[in-house]
């Protein structure tokens, strides 16, 4: 006689984790992050790359569609200002990215769901130390939950 098979929730034991989803630059940040994976830094593995060619190609419907579909955090991450590989993609980027931030806020958006960093190919350790520290902001956030739809 076999015995009856006991689901567990193992879900509820753990502790719950962000899920963010990264936007890098080819060039510069999504290099850093090949760096750092090559050189076994240690960062957390809740982030999903997407590889883009410059963070100024970032449209703002990419990180509003995210959070849409259920993303807890949105990482951009580009070359540094002036170093970037399309002249002034970056500095395109930062602009975007400061009206976006005050959009997100009207809309009720905490200002911690979304981050923009610059890191070089170079900066495998800094790109491990700004995914942490992105990582530590969305945690405390918690679940993204405004977008939920109630039935």
């Amino acid at each position: 006689m076999t015995e009856p098979i006991v689901e567990t929730n193992q879900s509820k034991n753990k502790e719950w984790e962000p899920k963010i989803i990264a936007f890098l630059c080819n060039w510069c940040s999504y290099a850093g992050a090949d760096l750092a994976g090559v050189s076994r830094i240690q960062y957390p593995p809740n982030i999903r790359i997407v590889r883009v060619p410059c963070s100024g190609r970032i449209n703002a419907y990419f990180i509003i569609k995210s959070l849409i579909d259920g993303w807890d955090g949105v990482l951009v991450s580009g070359c540094h200002p002036g170093d970037c590989h399309y002249i002034s993609g970056n500095l395109v980027a930062r602009r975007r990215f400061a009206i976006l931030k005050e959009l997100l806020e009207f809309f009720g958006i905490e200002p911690g769901r979304v981050n923009f960093m610059w890191a070089s190919a170079a900066e495998g350790e800094r790109f491990a130390v700004l995914v942490r520290k992105a990582t530590k902001i969305v945690k405390e956030l918690g679940p993204n939950t405004k977008f939920q739809k109630e039935w």
